[in-house]
C-alpha cells in the first residue's frame, strides 16, 4: 500500500550544488509518499534554470504521474546527472507539485529553513 500526500509549506528551502544556489524559495509543495524521504517541489521561477539541462528520460508512477521533464545540472566543471524532474500533469494526488520543480535530495545539498538536511539513502542515489 502506498498514499501520496502534497502539502503546500510555508518553509524556507534551499538547493545547492558546489556551493551555488540551484533554487530557494519559502513556499514548497512537501510531497509525502511511503516508504521515499520527502520531496520538495519548489515552484518553477524559484528555480535556476539556466543551470538546468534538458535529457532524454520519461518515468511513470503509478500514483504521482509521468514525469514531464529531467535534468541534469552542471555548476563549474561539476555535472550531476538525473538531478531534478518536474510533472505538468500529475494524478489527483499529486496535483499540488504541478509545473513545480524537484531535486533528488540524495544527490545535492538541501537546506531547510537553512539548516544542511542529511542526504537520505534509497536506491536513487
Amino acid at each position: 500500500y502506498v498514499r501520496v500526500d502534497s502539502l503546500p509549506s510555508s518553509r524556507t528551502v534551499r538547493i545547492e550544488v558546489e556551493g551555488t544556489v540551484l533554487a530557494e524559495t519559502d513556499h514548497p509543495v512537501l510531497l509525502f509518499e511511503t516508504g521515499l524521504p520527502t520531496r520538495h517541489y519548489l515552484p518553477s521561477e524559484d528555480v535556476r534554470t539556466d543551470l538546468l539541462t534538458p535529457i532524454d528520460l520519461r518515468t511513470s508512477c503509478p500514483y504521482k504521474g509521468t514525469v514531464s521533464d529531467y535534468w541534469d545540472v552542471t555548476v563549474g566543471d561539476t555535472t550531476v546527472e538525473q538531478v531534478a524532474w518536474r510533472y505538468t500533469d500529475p494524478l489527483w494526488e499529486a496535483e499540488p507539485v504541478t509545473d513545480h520543480i524537484a531535486f533528488l535530495d540524495e544527490k545535492v545539498d538541501t537546506f531547510i529553513d537553512g539548516k544542511l538536511q542529511e542526504r537520505p539513502q534509497t536506491h536513487f542515489g
